[in-house]
């Protein structure tokens, strides 16, 4: 058996939300390990700082318009990738979307839109992958979760819901297609800062109590995420599935401060 590596030349990957933040890095984390990549944003034109780096670092790249909302639009979308490149390797369910407010302040449309986007769109997409990577009887599915996949946060009700939801049906969908050669992970990022959240990021004393709680004391910073994708995306994690992997610096193990070893 050869010894197992990060190297996906030769492969192609679908990744949704890849105009920006953790979507945009993943892109060229995939890229740079020689995979050809169909990108996907709601407008075609939000993905063009992505191709030119993709296309820079001289891989294939397909923009395409994906609204994960839409039933059609995910169809449409993955049936282009598909056919302009004649398989999918790798998916990455990346496409999200948060709004933060207290509990009694949700509005039945605020859970609509969190839920479709960030669960109901995860599965669709991966459900029109799928047929793909059946056909050739490999395939890798990574759902991007958080951590609160695992822990609550308050104003997080719908997001917490729908991230302990990827979890779980990264679970069941292991089970559903591991007899066909494809692993399904989920890969949960704690703190990083994001467009969605740079807000928080403003406030320096919301940073200190931030990274009190963090074992290795301070945020996630661009390039923390990348080892675990490529483990995620290549022959390495062959034996790997229905497992939610935290990369989140140690605090989903609960740290409230640090205190002294006696």
């Amino acid at each position: 058996m050869p010894h197992p590596t990060f190297d996906l030349t030769g492969k192609t990957a679908f990744l949704t939300g890849a105009s920006r933040g953790l979507g945009k890095g993943f892109a060229l984390t995939l890229a740079r390990a020689g995979c050809d990549l169909a990108i996907t944003a709601r407008s075609v034109e939000d993905l063009e700082d992505t191709t030119a780096a993709i296309e820079a670092l001289g891989r294939k790249v397909l923009p395409l318009a994906l609204d994960v909302r839409d039933f059609d639009s995910i169809r449409t979308a993955t049936a282009q990738a598909a056919a302009h490149f004649g398989k999918i390797d790798i998916l990455v369910n990346n496409a999200g979307c948060n709004r933060r407010k207290p509990a009694l302040d949700v509005t039945w449309d605020d859970w609509n839109t969190i839920l479709d986007t960030n669960l109901r769109g995860t599965f669709f997409v991966a459900q029109a992958i799928a047929p793909h990577m059946i056909a050739a009887g490999r395939g890798r599915i990574i759902n991007i979760g958080s951590v609160t996949c695992v822990a609550g946060y308050a104003g997080l009700a719908p997001y917490g819901a729908s991230r302990g939801g990827v979890k779980q049906l990264t679970m069941s969908l292991a089970s559903d297609w591991g007899p066909h050669g494809i692993t399904v992970n989920c890969l949960a990022p704690g703190w990083f800062k994001t467009a969605q959240n740079a807000v928080l990021y403003d406030n320096e004393e919301w940073v200190e109590y931030l990274c009190e709680r963090i074992p290795l004391g301070r945020p996630g910073q661009p390039g923390d995420l990348d080892g675990t994708l490529l483990f995620l995306a290549s022959a390495a994690s062959a034996y790997v599935t229905g497992q939610t992997i935290l990369v989140d610096g140690g605090i989903s193990v609960g740290q409230v401060t640090a205190l002294p070893v006696k």
